[in-house]
């Protein structure tokens, strides 16, 4: 009979995983940067999957590819000349959107600079999970063996757990960045129709005029000039400021 891969991975490593998630969601609960969220993330999988010696993420935009985290930094020349080259198994995960394990060996042919690099660097055995958020491809996470054979259907699955764990970071940091930059948008909103009224009163006080006048002649002021409403109420504000 077949023995399942879960008979054959120590109840340990499923603990550490668990913890070491929790972690990672205690992390993007305090709010910290999408940066450091990241880092975590990949010193926590370098601690949990059992042949990955080190971990990096993989960013991909517009401008092309870059690491944004990494347990070492002797992993960064071997991502770099994947960058460099256009291909490898990290930048071939994000085009498949599937995982790709490789080898510094089997990998001479098919990506000559990364074999290259990895050997120079010690790493035998590469994994790369793709990122994905919202069918938006953003990079990948990517282990580090100096073991040829390192890197089983366990370690892939615990890869696609970091991998969500990831992808939840992402979208928690975006949803807040939306919600940050309504806030203040809002609070700008706020502030300027304060101004406004101010000015409105300024006018009508002066002049005699009500509200409704007084609002017109901070229009026509802003359409004269092509000035913001705001910055004419500001500018009226400020020069009452400035009269003895």
């Amino acid at each position: 009979m077949a023995v399942s891969i879960d008979e054959h991975v120590p109840a340990v490593l499923l603990d550490e995983a668990s913890e070491a998630l929790e972690e990672l969601a205690g992390v993007l609960a305090d709010g910290q940067a999408l940066k450091d969220a990241l880092q975590q993330l990949a010193d926590s999988a370098s601690r949990v999957i059992p042949d990955a010696e080190n971990v990096s993420v993989t960013a991909v935009d517009p401008d092309g590819a870059s690491t944004v985290a990494a347990t070492d930094e002797t992993v960064l020349t071997v991502d770099a000349e994947q960058y460099a080259a256009g291909d490898g198994p990290c930048l071939e995960a994000t085009r498949t959107r599937k995982p790709v394990r490789a080898t510094a060996v089997d990998g001479r042919e098919k990506w000559p600079e990364f074999a290259a690099a990895a050997e120079r660097a010690g790493v035998r055995a590469y994994l790369s999970a793709p990122i994905v958020v919202e069918d938006e491809m953003l990079g990948s996470l990517n282990l580090y063996s100096s073991d040829e054979r390192a890197f089983d259907p366990f370690d892939e699955a615990l890869l696609r757990l970091f991998v969500t764990a990831a992808s939840t970071a992402i979208t928690g940091f975006r949803r807040y960045e939306r919600s940050r930059r309504l806030v203040g948008h809002l609070q700008h909103a706020l502030e300027s129709r304060a101004e406004i009224d101010q000015a409105k009163g300024v006018l009508m006080a002066a002049h005699g005029i009500d509200a409704e006048e007084a609002f017109g002649q901070l229009v026509s002021e802003s359409q004269q000039h092509n000035t913001k409403l705001r910055e004419v109420a500001r500018n009226l504000l400020a020069s009452v400021r400035r009269r003895p």
